[in-house]
């Protein structure tokens, strides 16, 4: 099992109001005209109309790991080269409402996540000691929460490689894991390399890479059927 370096925050330093010793709360006043109201309301729609978020919503819910959306997410101002986060110490996810300004992009991080939740709900995530299995986590994050679809990838001026969506995967999870672990780029390339076949194949809850929306509404529906169709076998 991998050790945590001493001095590793294991990224904390990018989620200040997660260190209530260092951050200090503005007044009432303040929190008003920030993004905060904006942010709530984005996480409410988020929840209630992404494909994505409701399939991993009800996943989490039949896995004996219900989310409540008061208690499980949190809208903070974050760095700004972070859009959001999950805590595994609190079970909380982190929404950057400094940093999100847009619904697509508000879904986006609402779904990865959640998958993150997910794994931390099902697989027991050592999310601190072993490198592995934050690497897996990354993985399927960026794989299956649409962080890598083709409509985003050219919104970023990304497109046209061969295999461009693996290489996507493989490259956001390997900066994913160097944002929040002091370790290096090479070490960090072995690990993801070492996990990535096995994870990139891992499409749970969804089945099936989810490509776009409409993917993500067929697996959605599909889940949400699946009792039915295994009462008439």
């Amino acid at each position: 099992m991998d050790q945590p370096k001493q001095e590793d925050d294991y990224g904390y330093g990018l989620f200040p109001e997660r260190n209530q010793a260092k951050h200090k709360k503005g007044s009432i006043t303040e929190r008003i005209f920030t993004f905060n109201h904006k942010c709530r309301f984005m996480l409410q729609y988020a929840v209630d109309a992404s494909p994505y978020a409701k399939l991993l919503l009800s996943a989490m819910k039949n896995s004996g790991c219900q989310v409540f959306k008061d208690r499980h997410f949190a809208c903070e101002d974050c760095d700004g080269t972070v859009s959001g986060g999950f805590d595994a110490t609190s079970s909380q996810i982190v929404l950057c409402q400094n940093n999100i300004h847009k619904q697509s992009h508000m879904n986006r991080v609402v779904t990865h996540e959640l998958i993150h939740a997910f794994d931390h709900c099902r697989a027991h995530v050592d999310w601190f000691n072993n490198y592995r299995h934050l690497a897996c986590s990354e993985i399927r994050a960026a794989n299956l929460s649409g962080d890598c679809a083709f409509s985003t990838e050219v919104a970023r001026f990304h497109f046209g490689l061969k295999k461009h969506h693996q290489e996507c995967v493989r490259g956001r999870a390997l900066r994913s894991i160097l944002a929040v672990r002091k370790i290096s780029k090479e070490e960090a390339e072995k690990i993801v390399d070492e996990v990535f076949d096995s994870c990139f194949n891992d499409h749970a809850p969804f089945g099936r890479i989810p490509h776009s929306t409409k993917d993500a509404k067929f697996a959605y529906r599909h889940y949400e059927s699946r009792d039915r169709y295994n009462a008439n076998i």
